[in-house]
């Protein structure tokens, strides 16, 4: 009986290892605990990935998990992409994101980039100095918002 309990024992824990794989987002800059599972976001990512905005916004309506970083991210990203007349609903759900996890590097890359847009620099540079700490200038999502800020500037501030 032992025996059999052990093995139940083992199973239940390579089953929860395997589930808590599963449920990982993929995205570095959200934390494991607060990451919906992959599959959650997946087929939204897949049609972000297509450049299908709508589509996109209406899978993130079905999946609804307004409490996760990574979703209002997906969300600001998507609307902000789907055109100028959005951008203020882009702000407020990358805003959301940053309240869930303030070093959400994705968030603070691409509401750097809504605010360039918009011309607002300023706030595009605290975004750039914010993701700076964040991952202390190393990211990617750091280079990519300084090269737009450095591009907007030597553009007049026009956003290229």
């Amino acid at each position: 009986m032992n025996t059999m309990l052990h093995r139940i024992a083992i199973a239940a824990t390579l089953a929860l290892a395997a589930a808590h794989a599963l449920a990982a987002d993929p995205a570095p800059a959200a934390p494991a605990a607060k990451a919906a599972p992959a599959s959650n976001l997946g087929v939204a990512r897949t049609l972000i990935a297509d450049s299908k905005w709508s589509a996109a916004i209406t899978e993130l309506e079905r999946v609804n998990d307004s409490g996760n970083a990574d979703w209002n991210n997906l969300m600001g990203y998507t609307l902000r992409k789907s055109g100028a007349g959005k951008w203020t609903a882009s702000e407020k759900y990358y805003d959301t994101a940053l309240k869930i996890d303030p070093r959400h590097r994705g968030a603070l890359e691409y509401s750097g980039e809504l605010y360039l847009s918009m011309g607002d620099l300023t706030k595009a540079e605290q975004r750039l100095a914010a993701l700076g700490q964040a991952c202390n200038m190393s990211c990617p999502e750091y280079k990519d918002l300084k090269t737009s800020v450095e591009g907007f500037k030597a553009n007049g501030g026009k956003k290229s």
